[in-house]
This record gives C-alpha cells, structure tokens and sequence, in this order.
C-alpha cells in the first residue's frame, strides 16, 4: 500500500509549506513569467499587424498595450511588467552602442555636429517653455523635449528612467510616448514630400529628415526615400543625436539631483558615481568605444539591433499596460502642446540650417 503522506496534494498545502520548499532561484525567475508572456503575446501581435498594413510597429505596440491596460489589475503580472520596463529598457540601451562609432560622429563634421547641437537645445528649452506657458509641469515639456531633440521613445523612456515617476506621472509618460510616436509617423510620411517640393539636394534633405525625425527608423526610412544618398546622410545625422542620449542623460541626472538636495536643505551636493553614470550608460560608452576601435561582425550588429528594437517595444507595451487609464483620459488635448510644439521647433530649425549647407 502506498503512503500518501509524503507527498500531500496541493490542495491540502493551507499554508503554503509546498511553496516555501521551492527553491528560492526558481521562485524569483518564475515570478517574472506571466507578465513577460502577456508582454510577448502583445509584441507579436504587434509584428504581424505592422508586416500586414505598414503602420509603425511602436505605435501598434502603444495601443495594443493601452488596450491591455484592463490586465494591470492581476498583481501577478507586475514583476514581468516592470522587468519589461524599467530592465529591458536599460539593456536595449546598453546594446544601442553596437549601432554607433566615434568615425560616425566625426565624418558628420563639425559644421553639422555644432548645428545638430542647437537644434537639440533649443527643442529641449521649447517643450519645457511650452509646457510652462500651457500651465503643465516643466519636467513634462522637458521629457518631451527630450524625446523630441534626441531619438524619440527610447529617449522618452530613457529619460523618464532618470526624471523619474514622481516627477511625471505614468499617465503623462504615456501621452508623451504616444504624442511623440504619431509625429514621428507623421514626419517620415510628409518630411520627404516638403524636401522634394523645396528641391533640396540629397545632402540638404538628409540633414533635414535626419535632424528632425524622431525615431531612428523612421528617420532612416525616410531618408532613403527621398534617395539613397540623402539616407546614407539621414543615418549618420540621426545616430549622432542618438549618441548625444547618454551626455544628456547625464546632465539631466546632475541637474536634477542638485536640484533635489538644494530643496531638501541638505549642504552636501555631491553625487555618487551610480547617480552621474547608471550601469546601462556605462554599459553604453563601452559598447560604443568597442565598435569603434574593432569592427564587429555584421551578424553581431544586426542581432543587436533586432534586441533594441525588441526591448524598446517590450518596454513601451509594459509601460502602456501600466498606464493608469483614468488618469490619461482626464487629461485634456492640450497636454499634447508641447511634443507639438518641440516638433514644430524642430523642423523649422533644421530646414533652416539644412538650407545653409
């Protein structure tokens, strides 16, 4: 006869003893499944319906994730949405320095470079301008801003990793990922028509549609449609801004500890390296060192490139499905205003010096 009492059934485990003799490794790998399954399903939908009608893979992810917000009640699913985040976010970062050299920086010369410069600054100081005229916090105008001047949502999604969510809450996070995600659809489809309409040459519209394009694919893509030249120019204009995300990431880290100490009273202003130069920037610089000095393989790079595009709509799609609805639909149109507005800024200023060269 066999003793059943060894091996009790799960139903009769009312404290939970079968639980706790788990191993605690499995435990904490497990607890990140559910919601890292739930993540997945939405990308690969995402994929299909992006291959299928053409639509920016990111913004079908956005909205699939807004209409998965109804999950966000199970608590289970938590740990998976922030590892999705917050830590895929960070190694998509990481891997972005596969995709930049110095020689890249450098072959756009310093004319280009310096103006590339006063474009991304004065779109930073408009979208926090704008947010302040149009009586919104200023951390929102400068996420935007930043999002806007740099590459997009991954910057919008790195930068919010540092402003951090007390300063700008989920909801607003989500209508400037949103925001930016639509102008940045709208700017590879009509970029290239006003290019042709002013008849700009190849190098004039790849400075155009490389400085003020959002996202890097879309920046690219519209770069060689206008022609293979004007891509070949978009791309390097487009990865030197994207280079500029961790120096800014840095600077806005500073700022806004120096900020914080000086109101809490506190007479001690100096920082902690892990404040001025998170892992995932140092991850970064040495990436980007690497593919400078040592040509990867062609196969390294474009896996790499596949692994940030995946993290990055990884972590839109989790920050989407976190989203706090209520909050987002109590916001008003105008919280749009200042991705507008950093996005106007950013054209004009480009065409304006594109005209120049």
């Amino acid at each position: 006869m066999t003793d059943h009492r060894s091996t009790p059934p799960i139903g009769a485990d009312l404290y939970g003893e079968l639980q706790l003799a788990e191993p605690e490794a499995r435990k904490s790998l497990l607890r990140f499944a559910p919601g890292l399954v739930v993540v997945a399903i939405a990308a690969l939908a995402a994929l299909w319906l992006s291959e299928q009608y053409g639509v920016p893979v990111i913004l079908l992810g956005l909205l699939i994730g807004l209409a998965l917000n109804f999950v966000n009640a199970d608590k289970r699913l938590a740990p998976g949405l922030d590892f999705s985040s917050q830590t895929l976010l960070r190694i998509g970062i990481v891997l972005l320095g596969t995709q930049i050299t110095i020689a890249q920086i450098s072959d756009l010369g310093l004319g280009y470079f310096g103006a590339l410069i006063v474009i991304m600054g004065a779109v930073m100081l408009s979208g926090m301008l704008a947010a302040r005229l149009l009586k919104q916090d200023v951390m929102h105008g400068l996420l935007a801003g930043g999002a806007t001047a740099i590459c997009g949502v991954s910057a919008a999604l790195a930068l919010w990793s540092i402003i951090g969510e007390r300063r700008v809450d989920q909801s607003r996070f989500t209508l400037v990922l949103l925001g930016i995600t639509l102008a940045s659809a709208f700017a590879m489809t009509f970029y290239p028509l006003i290019a042709s309409s002013l008849e700009l040459s190849d190098k004039q519209a790849g400075f155009l549609i490389g400085a003020s394009i959002h996202d890097v694919a879309q920046a690219i893509g519209g770069g060689y449609s206008y022609s293979n030249d004007a891509g070949e120019v978009a791309a390097i204009v487009k990865l030197s801004r994207v280079a500029m995300l961790a120096p800014i990431l840095i600077l806005v880290g500073v700022i806004l500890n120096i900020v914080q100490q000086k109101r809490e009273g506190g007479a001690d202003t100096r920082l902690k390296l892990r404040q001025v130069l998170p892992w995932f920037l140092i991850g970064f610089f040495v990436l980007v060192l690497v593919s400078s000095t040592v040509a990867l393989p062609a196969e390294l790079v474009e896996v790499c490139d596949k692994l940030v595009r995946g993290s990055l709509l990884f972590a839109v799609i989790a920050a989407a499905i976190k989203s706090d609805m209520r909050g987002l639909l109590s916001h008003r149109w105008v919280s749009f205003g200042p991705v507008v507005v950093t996005t106007l800024v950013s054209f004009a200023l480009s065409l304006l010096f594109a005209m120049q060269f």
